[in-house]
């Protein structure tokens, strides 16, 4: 017998170990997309996640609310779309989610329809640089112009937007943020729909106009926050 996600003998060792990494890789998953919805990052069954397990890309399903998916409920597919885990289908976005993981070192990717985001794709072709956290997401976001959802021409605007970054804004739509691991793109989700929570509240002050921050500030900041956090164990 083999399993069914790996094609591994389901009784060897390799087998298992692969199993219990896609096992825990989904329980990630699910965890990360209750969270977009309980922070207000996502309405309903809008927005969708996924990560990869060596070549092996876990998504959410379609129209399923995040608080109903259980262990049994772990959709699989291949790098070219193909279905390999699970009855419920994937995701619409799936073309999106391809594309980050085939042309980008992401592992993770988070698509979200968070509200002060959102507005911000409406108004400008590309996030001012607000805040330093700019720098984290590889520089100013870029805003990808408006293509139907679920369709590789959204897929192909998106990639444009986000060479060099690790996170856009889809025109009239919302986030897309990738990184090493689910915590990690969804850090950069929220650190993108705070900023531009900022910018629209200094934007809107009468008579005003915001400081925004240089390119050799936020070269400052990206080497500076490149050494971030507690070193290695």
């Amino acid at each position: 017998m083999t399993d069914e996600a790996t094609g591994e003998a389901s009784g060897g060792a390799p087998g298992r170990a692969r199993w219990n990494g896609i096992g825990q890789a989904w329980r990630e998953l699910v965890d990360t997309a209750r969270r977009t919805a309980a922070e207000g990052l996502v309405v309903g069954t809008s927005g969708n996640v996924s990560v990869r397990v060596g070549d092996v890309v876990l998504v959410t399903p379609t129209g399923v609310p995040y608080d109903r998916l259980t262990d049994r409920d772990t959709v699989a597919v291949d790098l070219d779309g193909t279905q390999i885990l699970g009855d419920l289908l994937p995701t619409s976005e799936l073309p999106l989610h391809l594309a980050v993981h085939r042309e980008t070192g992401a592992r993770a990717v988070v698509h979200t329809h968070a509200v002060h985001a959102t507005a911000v794709s409406t108004l400008v072709p590309e996030l001012p640089s607000i805040h330093y956290m700019t720098a984290a997401l590889g520089g100013p976001v870029r805003v990808a112009p408006y293509a139907l959802y679920g369709t590789e021409e959204l897929a192909r605007n998106m990639l444009h937007a986000l060479r060099d970054r690790t996170a856009c804004l889809l025109q009239n739509h919302g986030t897309v943020a990738y990184g090493d691991t689910l915590s990690q793109a969804y850090d950069r989700t929220a650190q993108l729909e705070w900023m531009c929570r900022v910018w629209l509240t200094a934007s809107s002050v009468p008579g005003r106009t915001p400081n925004l921050l240089t390119p050799p500030q936020l070269q400052a900041a990206a080497a500076r926050l490149s050494g971030y956090g507690q070193p290695p164990a």
